[in-house]
């Protein structure tokens, strides 16, 4: 396999070249900011939360791998794009499921299980709907599901759940109408998913570090 074969994978593309993607590869400065605002949360907190340190290092590499996938835009950088991602939301579930679910280690372990292999039987099924976004649906249905759960509880932490669901929601259509729209959006859409998904990362760390864990 060639690692730096280039890819060509959405709209604002139009041909190789580290700087073809302008607006895909500039708005990752959003995940810079949401990580900052979520360090500065962590620091008013007493700064003494590692699990969430290390979600807001996640968050940061995040957007340190999209940058380098929208300008190297080849296959190694596009495992440096997806890894820190893949890694974020199994974190970010798990504290969750021992947090603010109030599940132990081994469910915990169990209900992340459950979630990879809906992940992988809906993905293949989704794809031809959704494209390149199909990965990213079961990780939708989730949250929402959770946060009912957790709505119906009476949490506090089930709005802030809820809240960045229906932004990801936003986020996720703006992906998807990547391609379909380019024809008559040549830029394309898939800046505005950087930008609106940020924001979905930083009412999950926030929300995880002003609402108290459940005394198990």
């Amino acid at each position: 396999m060639d690692w730096t074969a280039p890819l060509d994978l959405y709209c604002e593309r139009t041909a190789p070249g580290f700087w073809n993607e302008p607006l895909n590869a500039a708005s990752n400065l959003a995940f810079f900011v949401a990580a900052a605002l979520a360090l500065s949360e962590w620091r008013r907190n007493g700064g003494r939360d590692l699990a969430a340190l290390g979600l807001i290092g996640l968050v940061a590499s995040i957007g340190i791998g999209s940058f380098l996938f929208h300008t190297f835009a080849n296959r190694w950088s596009v495992m440096a794009d997806v890894i820190p991602i893949t890694v974020f939301i199994y974190a970010m579930f798990a504290v969750v499921f021992r947090r603010q679910v109030g599940l132990d280690w081994y469910w915990t372990v169990i209900s992340l299980a459950v979630f990879l292999r809906l992940n992988l039987a809906l993905e293949g099924d989704l794809a031809p709907y959704l494209g390149g976004s199909a990965g990213y649906a079961p990780a939708l249905f989730a949250m929402v599901v959770v946060a009912i759960h957790l709505y119906r509880q009476s949490h506090p932490f089930g709005r802030w759940l809820a809240g960045a669901a229906a932004v990801f929601a936003v986020s996720l259509t703006l992906r998807t109408l990547d391609l379909p729209l380019c024809e008559a959006l040549p830029i394309g859409t898939h800046y505005f998913w950087h930008a609106v998904n940020a924001v979905t990362l930083w009412l999950l760390l926030t929300g995880t570090m002003r609402v108290p864990a459940v005394a198990r």
